[in-house]
């Protein structure tokens, strides 16, 4: 589904289990929250404060988990399955500019200002999103000063990575930029070589590089030319990683 209509817009806030889902389970496992906050484990308190007060809801693909026009009162953070961030319109295509694959922070950020959320944000596919309310939060980290450091490296370690995406648009041309998105998706299988599972459609990937669909394609060719990458179907496997970091300026 590619416009905003109002099933999409009821949608956000619904919990969608998919078959097999145990609605008496616990919310999220303690190693969900490892890659979201980072090393040492979560304490035992910590764990049990999270747990009690985390919202979980599982959205199906071409669903939003939230827009643009809702108040952000929640931190987001995707678990598993992937979450385009853009723009949505009545009535035209979903105007990707980010995706956002489990597990990884979604939007930590906007309730912290009370503001309206920045984006849209639609599943990609089949997603598990978990949110953490902003007013328990808050008081959980006065409680808890080793979650509020926690939070902290969470937000830098966003805005780290939205400043090398910035940096690559201004002073990357698309060739570099694609090198650049290949190596930040890809799956590694070994230290020679990697494996990229295109789960996006194509225009999806081209918006987020800035170029046409038509130009990532010419580029995939160019790159299986210069014997860098194999296309196979919806996989794409580096075969010299070496040199595929190398064009992308790493």
């Amino acid at each position: 589904m590619d416009t905003l209509d109002s099933r999409s817009l009821q949608s956000a806030h619904a919990t969608v289990r998919p078959a097999g889902f145990d609605a008496g389970s616990v919310l999220c496992l303690p190693s969900d929250w490892t890659p979201l906050l980072g090393t040492p484990a979560l304490s035992t308190s910590e764990l049990q404060a999270l747990q009690g007060m985390a919202t979980q809801q599982w959205v199906p693909a071409g669903s939003f988990v939230f827009t643009r026009q809702q108040p952000a009162t929640q931190l987001y953070a995707v678990l598993d399955g992937s979450v385009g961030l853009g723009l949505a319109r009545a009535d035209e295509p979903f105007h990707l500019e980010r995706t956002v694959r489990g597990p990884q922070w979604l939007d930590l950020a906007s309730a912290w200002l009370g503001a309206e959320h920045a984006q849209d944000a639609r599943a990609v596919n089949d997603a598990r999103v978990v949110g953490l309310p902003l007013q328990p939060l808050r008081s959980l980290l006065m409680r808890q000063p080793a979650l509020q450091e926690r939070l902290l490296v969470a937000l830098a370690g966003t805005v780290h990575s939205l400043t090398s995406v910035t940096h690559d648009l201004m002073h990357k041309d698309a060739e570099r930029r694609l090198a650049a998105w290949l190596l930040q998706s890809c799956e590694a299988v070994d230290e020679r070589e990697g494996r990229v599972v295109l789960k996006e459609r194509k225009r999806d990937i081209a918006a987020q590089l800035a170029i046409t669909p038509e130009t990532l394609s010419r580029m995939m060719r160019q790159l299986n030319r210069k014997g860098l990458i194999e296309v196979q179907g919806y996989q794409v496997r580096v075969l010299d990683l070496p040199a595929l970091r190398a064009l992308a300026g790493d």
